[in-house]
């Protein structure tokens, strides 16, 4: 085996568990994919797959060897790489950001326009992602999480902290007989719903997994995968949603339903990235400006800034 665009392809299917899902994340298609991996085990005559039902691939003995070597190939390229990237002093090139679909929605993208109008030679990539991307491989050079980094080779800073509560249409908080600017005060007093909640397919999301163990069976009249969605559902008057105060309490159509953040939902905002890459330019310029620029926030981010 001595291409590692075959080994590659090994890792991908492996750790994807599908074919399907190895081609997606090489960015090709299925049967391009189907026919190289087809190749490669005609060409060494070992079979590194099991082919199950429903599309599963199971490493074989030797496939789970070949992804030990891919994944130690893997690990150096991409530590070169980092390396490489690390010692470049040029305000020039692509950077490629990771955030959420709400804080990209809400306050980011005008740090980004403002970092864009600073240094015109940086290409901006933003990926709108709710899973926390790997920095380590290089899916992102920068992230911004509501979890403090606990893997050892990133390095980040805390910029805010990031409040959540309960919002409504005024139109529904009128008929739950809650006043449209200061809301309730406990949840017990919106027990009957209805609410929006998340996708049941929607696995390891907070705010979705507290909700459904605080509010009654039934209450959640309506489900979304999306958190712009459900804030456009609540705006129709469809139920209360929960949403981060930098989203909820500049929207218009919509007010608390709680006058407070609710504790248990509290997070912090932070801006990661590799250690090999923080003092790349590029990075380094974008940790300082759009870091100063969401810190300028933090009374939002905290819920202290509502109308």
């Amino acid at each position: 085996m001595d291409d590692w665009n075959d080994l590659r392809l090994v890792l991908a299917v492996g750790r994807a568990g599908s074919l399907t899902g190895g081609a997606k994340a090489l960015g090709v298609n299925h049967s391009t994919a189907f026919r190289r991996l087809n190749a490669l085990e005609a060409k060494i005559g070992v079979r590194l797959f099991e082919r199950l039902a429903a599309g599963h691939y199971l490493p074989t003995g030797a496939g789970s060897q070949a992804m030990l070597v891919a994944e130690r190939m893997e690990t150096e390229t991409t530590r070169l790489g980092r390396e490489i990237a690390g010692s470049d002093h040029r305000l020039t090139g692509r950077l490629r950001i990771t955030s959420s679909e709400t804080l990209a929605y809400r306050l980011l993208t005008a740090e980004l326009a403002r970092f864009r109008g600073a240094h015109p030679g940086i290409e901006v990539e933003l990926a709108i992602d709710n899973r926390i991307l790997s920095l380590s491989r290089r899916e992102a050079d920068v992230a911004l999480r509501v979890t403090r980094p606990k893997e050892p080779d990133l390095y980040g800073r805390k910029l805010a902290d990031a409040a959540w509560t309960l919002y409504g249409a005024p139109a529904l908080l009128k008929a739950l007989k809650l006043p449209r600017r200061t809301g309730g005060t406990d949840l017990k007093t919106l027990a009957a719903g209805p609410f929006i909640g998340w996708h049941s397919d929607a696995d390891g999301i907070h705010a979705g997994t507290w909700l459904e163990a605080e509010v009654r069976a039934g209450t959640i009249v309506y489900r979304s995968n999306s958190l712009i969605n459900q804030l456009a559902a609540a705006k129709t008057g469809i139920g209360l949603v929960l949403l981060p105060c930098y989203l909820g309490d500049l929207e218009s159509g919509i007010a608390r339903a709680l006058s407070k953040p609710i504790p248990a939902l509290a997070r912090e905002l932070w801006i990661v990235t590799h250690k090999d890459l923080k003092e790349t330019a590029r990075v380094r310029a974008f940790l300082d400006l759009v870091g100063a620029g969401l810190v300028a926030h933090k009374r939002l981010f905290a819920g202290n800034a509502a109308p």
